[in-house]
């Protein structure tokens, strides 16, 4: 363990938009402190109160202790496990009972044809800085997207020279590529990365993809898409213009500042947020079950959702219990 030369404590951590606070941790040790966590590492020791935290990505170079992991997840704190400044996610870990209602509106979106279509032309829609003609069909919004990327990637070869004859490469052949298309696969692993890593710790299925469907990440590459032409294709032809050389790892630098700058953790997350937000007219807030870890859920009835934690079947069927079957252990719910 790296020597202790100081001591600071992480009051105030970034946010969410939606409020759920997140930590990026690389090269440290984590350890269970009191009722929270410490991060050890060349620097000192830095006390986190786990209380306010919702998500803690563990970077390279780190280690975690069973006793803190134990502790973040008695918090509802959810553990991600990511490659540097997120551009990887490799597995994910969800403590106590986070809410599930997030995934539930995406399946139900996912699985409604109407509300499906509905996602898909947002999802387009984002993607535009002005409003699109009403009426387009999908076929036709897909068409105007292939356009703007097209003209994007045209754009910015004039823009630094660098010759463009369009979106090819062979993995089997990786070293035959030009270096642009290069640097645009590579980019693009990253950027996966970064929204793969917003999309769990936000609640959502990485697989339930709206415009791509069939893969596990199909949901990870409808999100990315978003940021393509705004972050990843400047960034690649940017790097290839500076020399053709290594550019797979200066653009995952050059990616990683930009994704910084512009905060793109947070707007996936409020992207999100916006995706998925009135899509029926009878939507009302989510329950909120992160508020108390011993809250139940609901039941499922074909007339809709009932409450949960209560003694159904007797003269009290009525009465709420006051804690669920087997106390507090998770395990029982």
């Amino acid at each position: 363990m790296p020597p202790v030369r100081s001591t600071r404590n992480l009051k105030e951590l970034p946010k969410f938009r939606d409020g759920l606070a997140y930590l990026y941790v690389e090269h440290a040790v984590v350890e269970q402190e009191a009722q929270g966590i410490a991060l050890y590492d060349a620097k000192g020791v830095t006390l986190v109160p786990v209380a306010a935290l919702g998500v803690l990505l563990l970077g390279p170079g780190t280690r975690i202790t069973h006793a803190a992991i134990r502790a973040l997840a008695q918090n509802g704190c959810s553990v991600l496990w990511v490659g540097e400044d997120t551009g990887r996610f490799y597995a994910a870990g969800t403590g106590e009972t986070r809410s599930a209602a997030r995934l539930a509106r995406q399946a139900r979106a996912w699985a409604d044809p109407q509300a499906h279509e509905e996602v898909v032309r947002r999802l387009y829609r984002f993607r535009f800085s002005t409003p699109l003609p009403e009426g387009l069909t999908v076929g036709q919004l897909r068409g105007l997207e292939g356009l703007r990327v097209r003209d994007e990637y045209a754009r910015w070869s004039r823009e630094v020279g660098v010759p463009w004859a369009g979106r090819s490469y062979d993995r089997g052949r990786w070293a035959a590529a030009d270096p642009v298309n290069r640097a645009l696969s590579a980019g693009a692993a990253f950027l996966y990365g970064v929204c793969h890593a917003g999309i769990v710790s936000a609640g959502y299925s990485p697989a339930l993809g709206f415009i791509h469907v069939g893969k596990q990440l199909s949901f990870v590459f409808d999100i990315a898409d978003l940021y393509k032409t705004e972050v990843l294709v400047p960034a690649a032809f940017r790097t290839a213009a500076e020399s053709p050389d290594a550019v797979e790892s200066r653009i995952r630098r050059l990616l990683r500042d930009r994704i910084r700058e512009t905060r793109l953790l947070e707007r996936v997350i409020d992207d999100l947020q916006r995706l998925f937000t009135g899509l029926w007219p009878e939507e009302t807030s989510e329950e909120d079950y992160d508020e108390d870890a011993a809250r139940p859920g609901g039941l499922w009835d074909p007339a809709g959702e009932v409450v949960g934690g209560v003694a159904y079947g007797g003269a009290d069927s009525g009465e709420r219990s006051t804690e669920p079957k087997g106390g507090t252990d998770p395990v029982a719910r």
